[in-house]
């Protein structure tokens, strides 16, 4: 039976003057002496307010408790609002192995529930509440059925940050009032000390855990080795990345679009020397001149119309890691001149302001533009192009990587497969001559895109010629009487499957023609056609990597 209880009161005795013959404990006036509470909150605050020692204000109420209270057993729960956890902070009565099993969840048991009600509840009697869980596996004796359970919430405003638990033998209802009221008027005077102590050793510890693990992920996601590609030209590239990553020299990453320079930006951050600094993106064409400078520099408070405070920026935000400039050869010559002064002295005025701001940046930039030829033509300032090409380094396009091509098709294959909960072993050997035969303007970019787009569209475990853009599906076979449109694209497909059928059977043509449902005659016929030689398909191995397959 669970009673729950607001009151509160702390009675004044003389001393000798007892009301009744408690066989633990005598209790002056059936509560907690007036001359013994008041020592007690005294010590305790001096812990609190002049050592800033909560363990020791904690100790000092335990040991209150089992002195001057006869209780056998506390606990002082703390509340993790965000993981949930109540959880044994500090303990009387209990061992390690107990202690390390007391731990709950809101709602769950007399504690949990105390927590989540943000209201004391008293157990009279153990054994009669089935909602008493018992989880530290402390009372296991018989006698121990017949103890009261008090619990307080320990309460600030709102938040319930903890409670106080009490267990000992009672006989006088006055004495269990009493006592409750002395759990509550501490657990209001601990409520503080027990959140600064949450936000600086629990949640401080949570939040630096998450951060570093974020760290990780995102070091093991951009490092070098994880950028795809084993090419000869993107082996160059890495020498170059692994290299200039561990300076803090400006790098100006070159090539087309789509070819992966935010991907190398990152991984110069994250292999530098500094990876747990912020990296800031900012892409130079995204914004017209009149927002870009406020967008890079910050602006101070009145600076323009709409400027209502002080605001910071993206080399601000980049304070202490790096800036990556995307199309640095959008911007104007007004931004060029600031740009050049933050690359030489690391120093820039807000927007409206005149206080020199100086940063500590490693600045990326890419374009893929021709700035040379920008300077020549007078769009581009020389003196920033030379800051900025202290360290080019070109990333080459798609069509020049040769069988990374392939490499990355089944990478993406395999995370979209994943994405959309498809289970795609593999890509069929005209798509793979479709991938390797086109010519790729948008680069990586646009391999991604039409990779996506295939695994949508493929409904069995493999991505067939057929599944890829129109753009791609140029005749692989060789034929000169299949006409273009509706009938070139049939006989793709037909070739196709064809192809599949005879690489999945070695070569053998009449167990090819089960597989398409076809009589042997009419398979040679259609062999024929297309000028395919079983003999070729024998001990054919598929170029699909075994990354692929599993």
């Amino acid at each position: 039976m669970l009673n729950s209880y607001h009151n509160f009161s702390v009675v004044e005795c003389h001393p000798g003057v007892f009301k009744h013959s408690d066989p633990l404990v005598k209790e002056c006036h059936a509560g907690v002496c007036r001359g013994k509470i008041v020592p007690l909150l005294l010590e305790m605050g001096r812990y609190l307010s002049e050592q800033n020692d909560l363990s020791a204000a904690l100790q000092t109420f335990l040991d209150f408790m089992r002195e001057d209270m006869a209780v056998e057993r506390a606990m002082i729960n703390l509340h993790h609002r965000e993981t949930g956890r109540i959880f044994i902070h500090k303990c009387m009565g209990l061992t390690e192995e107990e202690q390390a099993r007391g731990v709950y969840f809101s709602g769950e048991g007399i504690t949990g529930q105390v927590v989540e009600l943000a209201k004391p509840i008293i157990v009279p009697r153990i054994g009669d509440e089935p909602a008493f869980l018992n989880r530290t596996g402390s009372l296991s004796r018989p006698e121990d059925r017949d103890h009261a359970f008090l619990c307080v919430p320990i309460l600030r405003g709102e938040k319930v940050l903890g409670s106080i638990s009490a267990i000992r033998y009672y006989d006088n209802k006055e004495i269990i009032d009493k006592h409750l009221d002395t759990l509550m008027v501490v657990a209001c005077m601990l409520a503080q000390a027990v959140e600064l102590y949450l936000v600086e050793n629990v949640d401080k510890v949570l939040w630096e855990k998450r951060h570093q693990k974020l760290i990780e992920e995102l070091q093991a996601r951009f490092k070098p080795s994880n950028i795809i590609g084993s090419s000869k030209v993107m082996m160059e590239v890495f020498a170059l990345l692994h290299k200039v990553a561990k300076t803090k020299l400006t790098v100006l990453l070159l090539g087309e679009s789509g070819v992966g320079k935010e991907m190398v930006a990152n991984a110069i951050h994250f292999d530098g020397t500094n990876p747990d600094g912020p990296m800031v993106k900012f892409n130079c064409a995204a914004l017209p001149e009149s927002i870009l400078e406020s967008e890079l520099f910050g602006h101070e408070k009145g600076a323009f119309t709409g400027a209502a405070q002080l605001r910071k920026g993206r080399f601000e935000e980049a304070d202490g890691g790096t800036i990556f400039l995307d199309e640095v050869g959008e911007l104007s010559l007004r931004v060029q001149a600031k740009l050049l002064r933050v690359l030489q002295e690391k120093t820039f005025e807000r927007v409206g302001g005149n206080k020199p701001v100086t940063v500590n940046i490693r600045i990326v930039a890419a374009t893929n533009k021709n700035l040379a030829e920008m300077v020549d033509s007078g769009t581009f300032r020389q003196d920033l192009f030379f800051r900025l090409n202290v360290f080019p380094l070109m990333v080459p396009p798609l069509r020049d990587r040769g069988s990374d091509i392939i490499t990355l098709a089944e990478h993406f294959t395999s995370r979209f497969s994943k994405e959309n909960g498809k289970k795609i072993k593999r890509i069929s050997t005209s798509a793979l001559n479709m991938l390797m035969k086109y010519h790729w303007p948008g680069n990586v970019r646009e391999l991604e895109n039409v990779i996506q787009r295939a695994v949508i569209l493929t409904e069995d475990d493999t991505i067939h010629g057929y599944n890829l853009p129109l753009s791609l599906q140029s005749p692989v076979f060789p034929s000169v009487d299949i006409q273009s449109g509706l009938e070139a694209r049939l006989a793709s497909i037909e070739y196709e499957m064809l192809v599949e059928a005879l690489r999945l059977h070695h070569g053998n043509a009449t167990e090819a023609a089960v597989e398409l449902g076809l009589t042997r005659r009419t398979m040679g016929l259609r062999m024929k056609k297309y000028n395919l030689i079983y003999k070729e398909f024998r001990r054919m191995k598929s170029p699909v990597s075994s990354a692929t397959e599993s």
